[in-house]
């Protein structure tokens, strides 16, 4: 079988895996990518979110080969200096407390400001359907906000 081309943060990658290993191992374990996380494997908690071609995905459940030939964005590529609206509204709002679904939370988030640049907290509700076990909802819906006037 033909190695599986994708392009993961403006990287052209190639991975010799069986084309329904989910994108998200092959992120963890072939591309050292380790922000994305894995929480549930059935697409649920959110954890696992990344880009496909701009869209927020559960990649989990994604298999690479649904991937092939799209941009993948990780955590790692959405801003590498940490300068992209929704992360610094993360900080300034002391978003995480314990952090693991963090970085899901913020992808959802960027895809969400990336198609509304004026969510209303209906709006927010609707599409971060990340689970945090910390219950920082209240800040995460407040730094959502903070990153749509920044943005």
């Amino acid at each position: 079988m033909p190695p599986i081309v994708l392009t993961v943060n403006g990287k052209r990658q190639s991975v010799d895996v069986a084309p329904d290993t989910p994108l998200l191992w092959v992120l963890r374990d072939n591309l050292g990518l380790t922000g994305t996380k894995f929480g549930c494997g059935i697409a649920q908690c959110g954890a696992c979110t990344v880009h496909l071609d701009g869209t927020a995905v559960r990649s989990c459940v994604m298999p690479v080969a649904a991937a092939a030939g799209k941009r993948v964005t990780t955590i790692e590529g959405l801003s590498p200096s940490r300068s992209h609206a929704v992360q610094r509204a993360w900080i300034a709002d002391d978003v995480p407390q314990c952090g693991y679904c963090q970085s899901g939370q913020i992808m959802a988030a960027a895809a969400l400001l990336a198609k509304n640049r004026s969510p209303s907290d209906a709006d927010i509700d609707a599409a971060m359907t990340n689970i945090c076990r910390c219950g920082t909802y209240q800040r995460i819906r407040a730094a959502v906000h903070r990153a749509a006037q920044e943005a």
